[in-house]
């Protein structure tokens, strides 16, 4: 099941986050719970249950939150899911420690450790700029990033969602028309882990990024842009980040 942000369990997880990042610690329990009870298919489920078990306080209520979680992870199986394995078992490993139980502690350590592969991905792949580009021309890394200018970025990065592509097209520094190009990877790629296991579980934005050159296939007309409402409200949230970018 694709990412998509305006799901309501999505939106109700991200309220809850909002009210977390407050302060407003019982408020965002019950959004969180509400998102479970609502939920209706199993990557929903999946999503609830990891912000039930990362909102626990103590051992015993959060480690079956995150046994939950990790079965739901297995069932699903798809490239979102399996991003999330090795965070879920190192948090799984530490409610074991905490409990004394070393045998099953190191039971998830090691889950955690083969859990954690190179993401298998068939594409179509898609990358937003302002640049205009050729069919043929590559991406390369090197460049200044579009979000924080003294930062030279040392991998390219694309994503598999083509409305994710859209967003960073549209916040791409510069007055230029935003372009969404499908590409094409030339060597291997990984996570972005700016985003993965961050906000949401694993990497449900299907986002990527790599040091082989992208090659251009094609430009896509056929994308929804941003209002300018929603565009100002993003690059308000930009402005307003201060996480540093993962290089």
């Amino acid at each position: 099941m694709e990412f998509n942000p305006n799901n309501p369990i999505i939106q109700l997880c991200m309220q809850g986050m909002a009210r977390s990042e407050k302060g407003e610690i019982m408020e965002a329990g019950q959004l969180f719970s509400q998102a479970w009870n609502n939920a209706s298919n199993n990557f929903e489920k999946f999503i609830a249950a990891y912000y039930m078990a990362r909102h626990q306080t103590n051992t015993a209520n959060k480690l079956p939150w995150l046994q939950t979680t990790i079965q739901l992870a297995l069932e699903l199986n798809d490239n979102t899911a399996k991003g999330a394995l090795p965070s879920l078992y190192s948090s799984l490993a530490e409610c074991y420690e905490n409990r004394g139980d070393e045998q099953r502690a190191t039971e998830c350590r090691k889950l955690a450790t083969s859990s954690a592969t190179t993401p298998i991905d068939a594409g179509p792949f898609y990358h937003g700029t302002k640049a205009n580009l050729q069919t043929g021309d590559l991406l390369t890394a090197g460049y200044n990033s579009n979000y924080k200018d003294d930062v030279v970025m040392n991998h390219v990065y694309f994503t598999a969602v083509l409305s994710g592509a859209g967003l960073a097209a549209e916040l791409a520094k510069g007055d230029a028309l935003p372009r969404v190009y499908l590409i094409e990877p030339t060597g291997d790629f990984e996570n972005d882990p700016n985003v993965t296991n961050k906000r949401f579980p694993g990497n449900p934005t299907r986002s990527y990024r790599t040091t082989a050159p992208l090659k251009i296939i094609g430009e896509i007309s056929d994308w929804t842009h941003l209002t300018p409402d929603e565009l100002k409200q993003w690059r308000q949230r930009l402005a307003n980040s201060t996480g540093e970018i993962i290089n």
